[in-house]
């Protein structure tokens, strides 16, 4: 008997502070629920925020266009669902890995990468003016961030 391969993980650059929403006014009790995987909710913030292009996000979270493609529509299906329905969205679980996150100085233009995810200060100029690397953008000074 042939053992299937194991997936490959789902990479992602992104773990929400909060994992929970409801609709206001409605006690939690009284509510069905919806579970978002942190992969799926990476593929809704590469394409629906950061506006790249399939190929793009598919490339940065280690998959084929046609997989990442499923995992839109079923995280987009999800969303919109709770929100006809009235139902609470958890964020939870799913196959990814956790890269550690880039991010980019706007006075000095240096990009290095945080294995905690968080980032105050610049090393190279000290200057406390850094933004994470995907964001897109223009700087304070005119310098594009990517």
């Amino acid at each position: 008997m042939q053992v299937p391969r194991p997936p490959k993980p789902r990479f992602v650059e992104f773990i929400p502070q909060i994992t929970y929403f409801k609709p206001a006014g409605v006690p939690l009790h009284a509510l069905d629920e919806i579970s978002i995987g942190v992969d799926e909710l990476e593929a809704l913030r590469l394409k629906d925020i950061e506006g790249l292009e399939q190929e793009e996000c598919a490339q940065r979270m280690n998959l084929s266009q046609s997989t990442f493609q499923r995992m839109l529509a079923a995280g987009r299906e999800k969303v919109a669902r709770a929100l006809v329905e009235g139902k609470a969205i958890r964020i939870e679980g799913g196959n990814f890995k956790l890269l550690p996150r880039a991010f980019v100085c706007a006075d000095c233009g240096d990009k290095w990468f945080a294995e905690d995810g968080k980032s105050t200060a610049c090393p190279a100029c000290g200057s406390a003016e850094v933004m994470p690397h995907w964001r897109r953008g223009r700087g304070r000074h005119g310098r594009p961030w990517s």
